[in-house]
């Protein structure tokens, strides 16, 4: 029989030892099929009714091969609405702050670019749309990850239309879950548009 505190260390495990794999598989991705599945992704983002309806938008700051948040990003500030990044604390703790561009970021303590203390805070309730990033997510809108619990913390505080972005090939058949895991409303890649 599984306890329930068994049966979280198995569920961590599992998400510990998928998370790596999926890492190292994003790591070896080609550079042609990453420019293609950028395009394709910005493509179908900026298409979701969702998406053009939304005034403010809260992305997050993209690195390694992570699908491209800086042309979004960009584009995004370039029609007029309002951006902002997470600004992250510890305890999971993460708030969404407004940013005119690049040059108002400060590195934060993993090394990812954050908005400086000075960015306007934006609440939960006043966010209309959320770019959520994974390590994989599946194809019931569940994700894995870093790890650190930010997003799943944030997305219970808030109303927002909660949008993935992944590349096709870095979908999982399914996502070990636990309680706390909270589902997107959409997922989107360079090839569909994945609404629960």
């Amino acid at each position: 029989m599984i306890f329930g505190g068994d049966w979280r260390f198995l569920v961590m495990t599992e998400k510990a030892e998928l998370r790596k794999l999926w890492m190292e598989r994003e790591a070896g991705l080609p550079e042609d099929y990453i420019a293609e599945s950028n395009a394709g992704i910005i493509r179908n983002l900026f298409s979701l009714r969702e998406f053009q309806n939304a005034e403010t938008i809260l992305f997050f700051y993209c690195i390694r091969s992570e699908p491209d948040t800086h042309e979004m990003i960009r584009r995004t500030l370039d029609i007029g609405k309002t951006v902002a990044l997470p600004k992250t604390y510890p305890k999971g703790i993460m708030e969404a702050r407004e940013i005119g561009g690049f040059d108002e970021l400060t590195p934060s303590r993993f090394g990812i670019p954050e908005p400086a203390a000075p960015a306007p805070v934006i609440e939960p309730d006043e966010l209309d749309f959320i770019v959520v990033p994974s390590v994989a997510f599946d194809r019931e809108g569940y994700r894995l990850g870093h790890g650190a619990g930010y997003y799943d913390i944030y997305l219970a505080s808030t109303r927002a239309f909660a949008c993935g972005i992944a590349r096709e090939k870095m979908l999982v058949p399914r996502v070990p879950r636990e309680k706390h895991d909270v589902r997107v409303n959409c997922i989107v890649t360079e090839n569909e548009i994945l609404r629960f």
